[in-house]
Parts: structure tokens; sequence; C-alpha cells
């Protein structure tokens, strides 16, 4: 009588795995979208400060783009424009600003 050892191979896994995106896993393209819109609202405001509004708004316009990819796209376009507009009042704020401290115009508010 032969012994006779079987021994069943446990099936191969594959060392590659692919799993479907969760809905709690973090995309930073449709976060970018979003920081993109939240970012042109916040221009809206800052671009009195030429400091604050500029970099904000190139910023805005950064993850705008970034956030193009995504299914948030109006988003992305509705934050670039807004960071945009934003840009552009604070360039004609900063030119305003040096073309009106450059003049010798007396600001008197004693009235």
């Amino acid at each position: 009588m032969a012994d006779v050892n079987q021994t069943t191979a446990a099936p191969a896994q594959s060392a590659t795995t692919t799993q479907a995106p969760s809905s709690s896993g973090t995309n930073w393209n449709e976060i970018s979208a979003i920081a993109s819109l939240v970012l042109g609202i916040i221009n809206l405001c800052s671009w009195i400060l030429p400091l604050c509004g500029c970099p904000m708004a190139i910023i805005g316009i950064v993850t705008g783009i970034l956030g193009l990819k995504t299914e948030k796209k109006t988003l992305a376009i509705v934050g670039i424009v807004l960071s945009g507009l934003a840009l552009i009042a604070t360039i004609i704020n900063s030119i305003l600003g040096v073309a009106m401290n450059s003049s010798n115009y007396s600001y008197d508010f004693n009235y």
C-alpha cells in the first residue's frame, strides 16, 4: 500500500490587486476644484490688499487648472474665472496705488 501524499495547492493570488475607488477616499484633484472656487470667492474681497490678493489669485488659478481633470469641472471653471477677475482687479489696484503715490496730490482728510 503506497501512501499517496496529495497536496492541495491554494489558488495563486495576484500581486497586483485593483480596488474600486471608495467614496471615503481622497481625490486631490476634486479637492483642488473646490479649493479653487473657495479661493475665488475669498479673492473677491482680498483684491483690495495686493499683497494678499495677488498670491491668492494665482493659487486659485493653479488649483482650478488642476481641478479641470475631475467631474467637478464647473466648480473649477468658476474658481478660475473668479480668481482671474480678482487678479485683474489686484493689478489695477496696484497700478492705481503706485500712480496716486507718485503724484503730488495732497490727501487732506481734515474737512
